[in-house]
């Protein structure tokens, strides 16, 4: 039987939206004593319970109302007098929200794809990796990541775009760089970058205007060509480059 902290891990590691509620303190008579736990999710679905009744049908409207606001709340609750419950104890209860994973998706899964996706993993990314390629994916290991071995066209309406969202398009071609870009710029994210050099960013800044796909406000936005601006060579120093900023924006956002 899967048991809270397994769910909670499920949770870090997904796009599911919950709050986890945590009884600190009892006095008299009390349903659950200290330590008993509930996870609610977003759709008002529970896992556990701290005691059922009146008592939790308030819990779980409270910790909506915390998976909304992202912020932590200790409420306390006297039984009785304020819920009507035979008990007649009191119930101090702890809420904070889960907190996901930062996911990162990396549109390609060549040299320099598979080095981000390996130093991401380590530093707690949720890495999703994305390329069409046939066999690319059994050439290394990707037992840490989740892989999306289809045309990125075919990936988009399956993608979440939030802020914890970071992309990086790494792809094998120009063209299919420029497309993951100009759709990944109007959607949600923390972080949008592009592997390139400074001719690439340019005659794509251009066709974007020209075709009015982006605009000036769009650009800003993008990290181009991404990475901190150091002198680098081999796949191993690129991504190490491009995680640097990626921890730096992640590290502002905190």
């Amino acid at each position: 039987m899967q048991g809270i902290y397994y769910k909670l891990n499920e949770i870090e590691n997904s796009d599911l939206q919950a709050a986890l509620c945590v009884i600190t303190q009892t006095l008299g008579s009390t349903p659950r004593k200290a330590g008993s736990k509930m996870i609610v999710y977003d759709n008002s679905s529970i896992f556990g319970t701290i005691g059922g009744g009146n008592l939790e049908s308030l819990v779980i409207e409270n910790a909506l109302k915390v998976i909304q606001s992202q912020s932590s709340v200790v409420s306390k609750h006297l039984l009785d007098k304020e819920l009507q419950m035979g008990c007649g104890g009191s119930v101090e209860v702890y809420i904070e929200p889960v907190e996901n994973k930062k996911k990162i998706y990396i549109f390609g899964a060549g040299h320099i794809g598979r080095n981000v996706a390996e130093l991401a993993f380590r530093l707690n990314f949720r890495v999703i990796l994305i390329d069409e390629r046939e066999n690319i994916f059994s050439e290394f290991d990707t037992t840490n990541y989740q892989i999306i071995n289809k045309n990125f066209r075919d990936v988009f309406n399956e993608l979440l775009f939030d802020k914890n969202t970071y992309i990086t398009a790494l792809s094998h071609t120009h063209g299919y760089d420029k497309e993951i870009v100009g759709y990944c710029a109007k959607k949600d994210f923390a972080y949008l970058g592009m592997i390139g050099s400074e001719r690439k960013v340019e005659k794509l800044k251009k066709a974007y205007l020209e075709e009015k796909i982006l605009d000036e406000r769009d650009f800003e936005k993008i990290d181009w060509p991404m990475g901190v601006k150091i002198s680098c060579q081999t796949p191993e120093e690129i991504a190490i480059s491009i995680i640097a900023k990626i921890i730096d924006v992640r590290g502002k956002n905190s």
